[in-house]
């Protein structure tokens, strides 16, 4: 055997050991736990290593019988972007394939002149080999070759991407196993959290249980459940937390923030972004973030659930939503973005925590619970022995109740108080002054029009001593003019000077009577003051 031989027969074994260990990557890949793309991304890359190719790229049917592109590499070698005809071609190949679910070698320009026809429309070779799970084509993954390869060789290169399709199929088999197996996982803690959360029907320990399996269930950093009291809304339970300072900063601020949120009746999930929030809700929730540097909060109102209609003929109304009677506040401390389903799982906590916390407040609401309550735990008033005495006390005590219920009797109160009008109307100066003179009592009638006060307005007083001077001026000035007009001096006037005189007299006729109006303006308010 010649060097060259032994040197050929070296490098095929070689790129042998390369497919192979590309191959084992791939089959290591598929038993991952990691998403669709950057598997794809792995094993595109392989493929393409293995077989020389310049580019490739991996499809998978979208939604309305449409293609998604999942990866690709080099996919503008072809230029496939530059012509629309030849994308629509090369798309109705790609959509033959899925539909086929076969491997092909298409050479290129195949189709070409054809058209409305599927084709290859690119300079390479392409092959087309789909990913297929069960009858169903998940995936399509194309390879670009280079058109100068020989012949003898694309079955080869076609066996080769059908293996990687296959170990991509297993891909996804797996990864459906692990859904299962994830879903099933959830579906034991939902059932675990709907037992435990109508364990008890105490108000406390329910609330308790919410915040505590709830944080389990939603996998976020903490969860705390605020109950309504009246019209107040009180922080019932943190999870984490056995016992807590109500008067803390932090359980105030929160107790603020649940408090604004169900008042307002809609779920909040805040992340930073206050735009379409309410001025209360807005404040509330900045304040509470910049307290405890939380990245994201939600908080849901937990309402009572509807009651079902009486009768047949309600059964088409709208249910109406329940009364408030809690708050669900779920906090993610160092993750801004909501986990994958968290929503989904926060509402299943919602759903059951209302119907826990609703009935637990029903129970705790029942006539004298604190006395049954406390008589049940006491087995010393019902042993064989106190049963005659606790029956006599019971009955002496219904009889003193029966007693107080059916005997009449007088019952008298004595207090001091003081006679209020029946009708009360309050009086007002028109004009404000400070007050110089009273001229009635405290108590005494009065009768309609009767002057009661004697105000003085210094400004009011100053204004009217101003008009005054102002009118003497304006009259004096007006007698001059008017002399002048009547030549009275005897000096004969000219056209002009005439003129311009009977002008100035018009003039101060019109200010002159201005003044008088604002004098008799100041007059009265000046008389208002009494």
């Amino acid at each position: 055997m010649s060097s060259d031989q032994v040197y050929e027969s070296v490098m095929v074994e070689r790129t042998r050991q390369q497919i192979r260990a590309l191959v084992a990557e791939i089959a290591h890949l598929a038993q991952q736990d990691i998403q669709t793309r950057d598997f794809y991304r792995e094993l595109l890359q392989r493929l393409l290593q293995a077989l020389g190719a310049p580019c490739g790229a991996v499809w998978q049917p979208g939604e309305g019988g449409s293609i998604e592109l999942v990866y690709q590499i080099n996919l503008h070698e072809t230029r496939l972007v530059e012509n629309p005809e030849a994308m629509q071609r090369h798309g109705r190949l790609l959509q033959r394939a899925l539909v086929t679910g076969e491997a092909a070698i298409v050479p290129p320009h195949m189709g070409d002149g054809q058209e409305g026809q599927p084709g290859n429309p690119t300079d390479f070779l392409l092959l087309l080999g789909p990913v297929r799970v069960k009858d169903e084509t998940r995936g399509l993954v194309e390879v670009f070759q280079r058109p100068d390869t020989a012949p003898t060789s694309h079955p080869g290169y076609l066996r080769f991407v059908r293996q990687m399709c296959e170990l991509a199929a297993e891909y996804h088999k797996n990864r459906q196993l692990q859904h299962y197996s994830l879903r099933q996982a959830l579906w034991n803690q939902l059932e675990h959290f709907a037992r435990v959360a109508h364990y008890s029907l105490d108000v406390r320990d329910t609330a308790y249980t919410i915040a505590n399996e709830g944080r389990r269930l939603i996998e976020c950093d903490r969860v705390s459940v605020a109950v309504r009291r009246g019209r107040r809304y009180v922080i019932e339970a943190i999870s984490g937390q056995d016992t807590f300072d109500k008067r803390s900063n932090t359980v105030r601020l929160l107790t603020r923030l649940a408090q604004a949120v169900a008042v307002a009746g809609e779920p909040l999930w805040f992340t930073g972004d206050a735009a379409n929030l309410a001025p209360q809700v807005e404040e509330a929730a900045q304040a509470f973030v910049d307290e405890t540097h939380t990245k994201c909060v939600a908080v849901l109102p937990l309402r009572r659930p509807p009651q079902p209609p009486k009768d047949k003929e309600q059964d088409h109304l709208d249910e109406q939503p329940g009364e408030v009677i809690g708050a669900l506040v779920v906090e993610q401390i160092e993750d801004a973005r909501p986990r994958e389903g968290m929503a989904q799982r926060v509402a299943v906590v919602c759903d059951h925590g209302s119907t826990a916390l609703a009935n637990a407040l029903d129970h705790q609401g029942l006539f004298l619970m604190p006395v049954w309550r406390a008589l049940s735990k006491s087995r010393v008033l019902v042993t064989a022995r106190n049963l005659p005495k606790t029956l006599a006390a019971a009955a002496a005590l219904v009889v003193l109740v029966l007693v107080l219920v059916v005997v009449p009797y007088d019952f008298q109160l004595r207090g001091k108080g003081v006679l209020l009008p029946v009708e009360r109307r309050d009086v007002f100066a028109a004009v404000d002054g400070t007050v110089e003179q009273v001229l009635v009592r405290h108590g005494e009638r009065v009768r309609r029009g009767q002057k009661l006060l004697v105000l003085r307005n210094s400004d009011v007083e100053g204004q009217i001593e101003h008009t005054l001077g102002e009118i003497r001026k304006t009259e004096s000035d007006l007698a001059g003019i008017q002399r002048q007009l009547f030549g009275v001096g005897g000096v004969p006037l000219k056209r002009e000077e005439e003129v311009k005189l009977a002008s100035e007299e018009a003039s101060l006729k019109k200010k002159l009577e201005s003044l008088q109006q604002q004098l008799r303006i100041y007059q009265e308010k000046q008389r208002r003051l009494t």
